[in-house]
């Protein structure tokens, strides 16, 4: 996998912009604006588009006329995605509609008051996961694991718009206190959440197949739940549409406790969300390493 540098795409003024917008005129009228800013994206961020145009020809299998323009549609989905972020948390929920699948294997998790690891990917929309929990677990304390890379002014501005996130975040340190910070959350009963797609600078990683082809995906999660004998889910918020959103929880049922195995479960079950979202799974670079190999 090229480097991921980690960073959100846009800039505070862009933000504000589609704030403005939405407050204004309304979510139909940020959409619409949507249309012009995802065709900007396809001729002036070259790099992105080539990446995704790849997922759609070669891994996904699509036709050369197909694929061009799926990324587009991918570029617009992604922008969509980040509006109702921006709208639900600046209080218009109720225009969504949320349901829960599988949301009794959260039930079953916190009842045996070990902790639990939640296993997504950069797809959908799991910075909606708040409304989620504060909707059917209240008492659930989730913290999503990550690196502090996204932009500093971005995130003090949609926390000025849409309140501080509920969810708790881990930050990923060189000197491994984040680890200690997990053990800490396990032992009170509280949810870790890794988007074990991409794995960070200098971590180890494990190699394996996703759609087709080799890729490498950070140890820590698989590693971390194997030792501690922690149940696992796969979960993902993924929009659908008229303005509906499908929350998914499956739990890892395979009889291993290797951290391998974990893997490849956790692979199928993002293939199957790939192929059924292909335009929210968002990695806008070079993840297989096809253009740059080492």
């Amino acid at each position: 996998m090229a480097e991921w540098k980690g960073q959100s795409r846009g800039t505070v003024l862009g933000f504000r912009i589609y704030v403005f917008i939405i407050k204004t005129f309304g979510l139909y009228a940020s959409y619409f604006v949507l249309l012009f800013v995802a065709a900007y994206f396809i001729f002036f961020s070259f790099n992105s588009t080539k990446s995704t145009y790849y997922l759609f020809r070669r891994r996904l299998k699509y036709s050369r006329l197909s694929a061009a323009l799926q990324v587009y549609r991918s570029y617009f989905t992604f922008g969509r995605i980040q509006l109702d972020r921006i709208a639900i948390g600046a209080g218009l929920k109720n225009k969504y509609s949320f349901e829960f699948d599988g949301i009794q294997h959260i039930n079953e998790l916190l009842a045996k008051k070990k902790g639990g690891i939640l296993l997504t990917a950069h797809i959908g929309n799991f910075n909606l996961a708040q409304h989620f929990f504060s909707d059917k677990h209240d008492s659930a304390v989730v913290n999503l694991i990550m690196t502090d890379l996204e932009h500093e002014e971005i995130k003090d501005y949609l926390e000025s718009v849409t309140g501080k996130a509920a969810i708790k975040t881990i930050i990923l340190k060189d000197d491994l206190s984040h680890i200690f910070l997990m053990n800490d959350a396990l032992k009170k009963n509280e949810l870790l959440v890794f988007a074990a797609d991409r794995y960070y600078k200098n971590a180890k990683t494990y190699t394996e197949k996703l759609l087709g082809k080799t890729v490498q995906f950070p140890q820590g999660p698989f590693k971390l739940a194997a030792r501690n004998q922690i149940q696992v889910l796969f979960v993902h918020i993924m929009r659908e549409k008229d303005f509906h959103y499908h929350f998914y929880a499956r739990p890892y049922e395979g009889t291993s406790d290797s951290p391998k195995e974990l893997l490849k479960a956790y692979l199928g079950d993002l293939e199957g969300m790939v192929g059924k979202y292909p335009h929210q799974w968002y990695n806008y670079y070079d993840y297989w390493n096809d253009f740059n190999p080492s």
